[in-house]
């Protein structure tokens, strides 16, 4: 596919302004936020930014190659869309959006449990190529429902979540009384109608919601309670006694999203997962961690030959993920830039997104002299 953007977007912090803009600040506050103080959020960000790489300007370079190959499938690149929760209320239709855009870039998308879009449906768009990210429900009658939904979806990848044992403090959305779908509080409203595109476009998709699990939603929910359906339904702290039965019943490749530890990611292995996530999940769930690229430089040294390292939390722009690679990473992933990328563009801000990425992560490759992304390592400096 072509690689083109708009030039009038050329970062993602531009596209992150523009986003701001058009969406209203509840929905925005969600996106952009981290938990407690955003002290992980901005750790996040500089840990990422210290690594260093050397060029070398006169070496033969026979051409950049972007491609990676990850679990048996070569993509265009060697990132992808994270799973983000309530994608819908951010921008109306954005799951479909981005795993249009994400298909047709050939590059993985990985749809949330609590997005508003359902697995069948990106399925479709994506024609079984999408990745599914499950939170991991109480009772096993659901867990094994949605495992074999994802299966007859065609799901590659199945990732399972482990760094929300509990919800993360985030101030910003408490004081929005942030809830699905927003409660109609006089600030909301006057919000809302600052912003008549989301607004527009939220009356003709419809008021968003849980897509994937409306069938084990009560009849006639009042959506109020949501928050406590969803606490009634689901548990957040795995454990092996708790992933054993997922890895027994899904047959395809199986992922453990919000790794940071040598102890997880050695369970991990012994239960014979294909792959972690190394993630603090965008700096939301614990303030007082590590950024995401520290420990995942110390996983990928140490464990890379045994399963397959990804990072994702804190990366922004195409030398980001250059960074990420030199420092061991297979493969990374990146949620609010994209989202950025659809608040700003509308239905053009998903391709827009991953063109300006793949541009940005070219140039860089040719600066350095670096013909394929596995050589990253040869080129890096230094590291957090």
């Amino acid at each position: 596919m072509e690689i083109t953007y708009n030039s009038r977007y050329p970062s993602i912090s531009d596209l992150r302004s523009k986003a701001k803009k058009k969406m209203p600040g509840f929905a925005f506050d969600y996106l952009d936020g981290g938990c407690n103080e955003d002290v992980n959020l901005h750790r996040n960000r500089t840990d990422i930014q210290k690594i260093e790489l050397m060029p070398q300007y006169l070496a033969k370079v026979d051409g950049h190659d972007m491609t990676q190959e990850l679990f048996g499938i070569k993509y265009s690149a060697p990132f992808g869309i994270a799973p983000v929760g309530l994608q819908g209320l951010m921008w109306p239709n954005a799951p479909e959006i981005l795993a249009k855009a994400a298909f047709e870039h050939n590059i993985p998308f990985v749809l949330s449990t609590v997005s508003t879009s359902s697995i069948e449906r990106v399925s479709e768009i994506t024609e079984g190529k999408a990745w599914f990210q499950l939170y991991h429900p109480k009772e096993e009658k659901l867990r094994n429902d949605l495992i074999d939904r994802a299966a007859a979806a065609y799901c590659p990848v199945l990732v399972i979540l482990s760094d929300v044992p509990s919800f993360g403090f985030r101030p910003r959305d408490i004081r929005n009384g942030l809830a699905m779908p927003p409660k109609m509080t006089a600030r909301n409203i006057f919000q809302i109608l600052g912003k008549p595109e989301w607004a527009l476009k939220t009356l003709y998709y419809g008021q968003p919601s849980f897509e994937t699990l409306k069938p084990y939603m009560p009849a006639h929910l009042d959506l109020t309670q949501l928050g406590k359906f969803m606490n009634d339904t689901f548990s957040g702290r795995l454990n092996e006694e708790r992933i054993a039965p997922i890895r027994d019943r899904w047959k395809g490749k199986l992922v453990l999203k919000g790794v940071v530890s040598e102890e997880d990611t050695e369970k991990a292995i012994r239960m014979g997962l294909d792959g972690i996530i190394v993630s603090n999940h965008g700096g939301r769930q614990l303030d007082a961690g590590q950024s995401s690229i520290v420990p995942m430089t110390n996983l990928a040294n140490k464990y890379k030959a045994k399963i397959k390292v990804m990072v994702d939390s804190g990366l922004r722009s195409g030398p980001d993920v250059g960074r990420a690679m030199a420092s061991g990473a297979d493969f990374t992933f990146m949620g609010r830039s994209f989202m950025y990328g659809v608040g700003a563009l509308g239905t053009k801000g998903g391709s827009h997104t991953i063109s300006l990425l793949k541009t940005e992560l070219l140039q860089l490759m040719q600066q350095i002299g670096c013909q394929r992304v596995e050589d990253f390592p040869n080129y890096l400096i230094n590291r957090p």
